[in-house]
């Protein structure tokens, strides 16, 4: 009898042992809604809870890790809404350097914030603070559901833990800068460019650059360029329309500001790159600066995600072209900021979130490295270690992010607490000074200032640099061009309090060292407040970077960060 055969359906398994492994990518789309049962990957219910809990962590915790955030975005947001704080010569109409129009997207959250809160300036910068998190938190779930669903469940989740948790993202989700902006903008748009929505993406790219930082375009050039080439119509007329848009807005709002046709994009754009601007006389740092802190910040995951190009001939397949496309910028960004004489790690933030992609990208490609291209659905010892080794890898990196994240908050969080202490002391009197010497660069913002102290005073400790000055209003605030302001970093003669026995309150970082300090007079001031500070040149630098349980404390070395208070003779 002739038997009969059956028809071969899609389900049923291959037949040669030399057929191509099933991924992500190869499942068939369905355009006549048969296919809506399908597992579509990680929903937004995970990732949002996740990420939510973790943003608002880093709301509440995190350090001001750098003085650029304070006095060039929290002190004019400050100004906007209590008409006080410090300027910075950047601010200063004469070079106009910082766009307002940034400073106003938070001022929509400050200012409900302030007439909410009234005198509890402190909440008005943790309701900042939360905002940011909720813009990270919304586009870093976008670029997880994005990857999860052209990738997969597993690559998605890698990514979604280190989004978390890695000290990198912990910390810069939150920080008021154009450079965390236009990591927010990185995350969404690449989400978008993942979706294939790539007119989206370039919109929100434009975004990131003209309202966040325009240096970054450079990162954006990747996806920007693809996705012109895929579809170069829509997609051209939306960036154009989009920046255009951004731009004329930007100049209006600094006009307003500066009383001055001026467009703060372009100065910044002039003064650091066609006008040769001096930004080395800010520091500088050698070729390897950014490989040092990348590693810090991320560790074997910033390892892994520079070995995402020597694993890509192995899963070409998988992630070619749209994912190298989206981690193309961790390479050409680190090279070209490291070429830079200046650097600083805010600088990076930008590519943060394309590092854990990459990192997990490799990871997950781990058993692919040992597969039998003749048999890629064989299973060797090989490919069996290497799938062990992938939550292995994953979980290391994540226990050396957490270590990194808890040495930073307590080894230097006592700046913002010690601050917070003086709504403890209003019995000094309104009209107080507080005087800060040394310690200005670690000044968390005048929102942490109570009413009752009039002023806030620099003290000369041999700083020969330029320090920001209070707005003058008198002046005219915001547009205007003081005399005492240059951009060669040289000290202004009204920056410090000459008469120190104004003081009446005193912020001081007291540390074991052979000279003595102004708080060490106990016969003129009374220690009211006092927390312990990590001492980064006297403790070694494994045990200052990492928290290592029983070692922590024990190998490092403490200071103490003092509020004085004048003792009344």
């Amino acid at each position: 009898m002739a038997t009969r055969q059956r028809r071969a359906l899609t389900s049923d398994p291959p037949e040669t042992a030399s057929s191509p492994a099933y991924t992500k990518v190869d499942k068939p789309e369905r355009s006549d809604g048969e296919n809506e049962g399908v597992d579509r990957g990680l929903g937004w219910l995970l990732p949002l809870l996740c990420l939510g809990m973790l943003r608002h962590m880093s709301a509440t915790s995190n350090i001001i890790h750098d003085c650029d955030e304070v006095f060039n975005y929290w002190e004019p947001l400050h100004y906007l809404l209590y008409k006080s704080g410090f300027q910075t010569w950047e601010y200063s109409s004469q070079f106009a350097l910082r766009s307002y129009l940034y400073i106003l997207l938070h001022k929509l959250v400050g200012w409900p914030a302030a007439w909410w809160f009234g005198e509890e300036k402190v909440r008005v910068f943790y309701a900042v603070r939360i905002f940011l998190a909720g813009l990270s938190v919304i586009c870093d779930a976008a670029l997880v559901v994005a990857l999860s669903r052209k990738y997969g469940k597993r690559l998605a989740s890698y990514a979604l833990a280190m989004l978390c948790l890695a000290s990198g993202c912990f910390f810069a989700s939150t920080s008021f800068l154009p450079s965390s902006f236009s990591m927010h903008a990185m995350s969404l748009s690449s989400a978008l460019f993942l979706f294939n929505k790539p007119a989206m993406a370039v919109s929100v790219a434009a975004t990131g650059v003209i309202l966040g930082w325009p240096f970054s375009i450079l990162a954006f050039l990747p996806l920007t360029i693809y996705s012109l080439v895929k579809s170069f119509k829509p997609v051209f007329l939306t960036g154009v329309v989009t920046s255009i848009v951004l731009m004329v807005l930007s100049v209006l709002v600094d006009y307003d500001y500066y009383k001055k046709w001026t467009s703060s994009v372009i100065n910044l754009l002039v003064y650091n790159v066609l006008g040769g601007g001096e930004s080395h006389l800010y520091g500088t740092e050698g070729a390897s600066f950014y490989l040092r802190n990348g590693f810090n910040n991320f560790n074997l995951c910033f390892v892994f995600a520079l070995l995402f190009l020597a694993i890509l001939p192995v899963a070409k397949k998988k992630y070619a072209p749209e994912l190298l496309v989206v981690v193309s910028p961790v390479y050409l960004w680190i090279a070209f900021m490291s070429l830079q004489p200046h650097k600083e790690e805010r600088f990076l933030y930008p590519i943060y979130p394309l590092i854990c992609v990459a990192a997990s990208a490799v990871i997950e490609s781990f058993p692919d490295l040992f597969r039998d291209k003749y048999n890629p659905n064989g299973s060797s010892t090989l490919v069996k270690i290497a799938k062990i080794l992938r939550p292995l890898a994953l979980g290391l990196i994540l226990c050396v992010s957490h270590a990194r994240t808890f040495s930073l908050i307590n080894g230097y969080s006592a700046p913002i607490e010690i601050y917070k202490h003086l709504d403890y002391h209003d019995d000094a009197g309104p009209g107080s000074v507080l005087c800060v010497g040394s310690e200005w660069h670690r000044f968390p913002s005048s929102f942490f200032i109570p009413d009752y102290v009039g002023q806030v005073r620099w003290l000369d400790d041999g700083f020969t640099g330029l320090l920001p000055i209070p707005f003058n209003s008198s002046l005219g605030g915001t547009s205007a061009a003081p005399s005492y302001f240059n951009n060669k970093n040289k000290a202004s003669e009204r920056q410090y309090l000459t008469d120190p026995e104004q003081c009446t309150l005193l912020i001081e970082l007291q540390l074991q060292r052979p000279y003595p300090t102004r708080g060490s007079d106990m016969s003129t001031w009374e220690i009211v407040a006092a927390l312990p500070y990590l001492d980064r040149e006297l403790s070694p630098p494994l045990y200052r970077s990492f928290f290592i349980p029983n070692q922590w404390q024990q190998k490092n070395v403490f200071g103490q960060y003092r509020l004085l208070r004048r003792i009344q003779k």
